[in-house]
């Protein structure tokens, strides 16, 4: 973006329509996660990466089993593991958040086999930490070649980096089927609209079927 003047020849918002960012993601600036709080975060990174099936409950006791200077409380690591997108992979009664607002598609690739590339196409977040800090990667993973198409990088969890991080991919190449979990980032008009007007078939996971979107998982299982 060009610094705003008086002579400018392209006012903000012009800039923003060419490159088609939303205007109110150019002016965002979430608000700082506590120290204590990313430590934590650390640790829970780390356990959940060992054991990627600890839900809440069982995460708040694990850290509380830990050599830790404190006690954890189940609220906390509830609201720190929503923050950094964590579910434990396994079925729950309520494993995905999505926007009740927002339409929900049904799962279309159970059984498929996949014989070729840009058969199917999916994509997923995750968080990563920072020595300083965390971000959310996202990545659209081909389910036939298993190649990253596109990824993107946020330190927050709206559907603008998402949007980018599509259209990043459709550059390259367009699937037949694009398949996402429920989160409401893949829910919202942005996202689909796209998928809609070039003519993609959406496919979701079903609530409390981390399988289902299994490649993203494995790539993001290795990070």
């Amino acid at each position: 973006m060009i610094e705003r003047e008086d002579n400018a020849a392209l006012s903000v918002r012009r800039q923003c329509e060419l490159l088609e960012l939303n205007r109110s993601s150019l002016y965002y600036e979430p608000a700082p996660v506590d120290p204590a709080d990313i430590r934590l975060m650390n640790v829970i990174d780390e356990e959940f990466t060992k054991h990627p099936f600890l839900g809440v409950r069982s995460m708040t006791w694990r850290l509380n089993d830990l050599d830790l200077d404190h006690t954890v409380g189940k609220k906390r690591v509830r609201r720190l593991m929503r923050l950094m997108g964590l579910v434990a992979v396994f079925p729950t009664k309520s494993t995905s958040k999505p926007n009740p607002q927002h339409k929900v598609y049904p799962y279309l690739l159970r059984g498929v086999q996949i014989t070729r590339p840009n058969q199917v196409w999916s994509m997923d977040i995750t968080y990563i930490r920072l020595g300083k800090g965390f971000v959310y990667l996202t990545a659209i993973v081909d389910w036939y070649s298993r190649y990253v198409i596109a990824w993107r990088l946020s330190n927050s969890l709206t559907d603008d980096f998402c949007v980018e991080c599509l259209k990043d991919a459709l550059q390259y190449g367009k699937p037949e089927i694009f398949n996402t979990d429920q989160g409401s980032q893949f829910t919202s008009e942005a996202f689909t609209g796209v998928l809609h007007n070039n003519g993609i078939t959406i496919s979701m996971d079903g609530r409390g079927r981390a399988l289902d979107n299994i490649f993203v998982e494995r790539l993001f299982g290795g990070r």
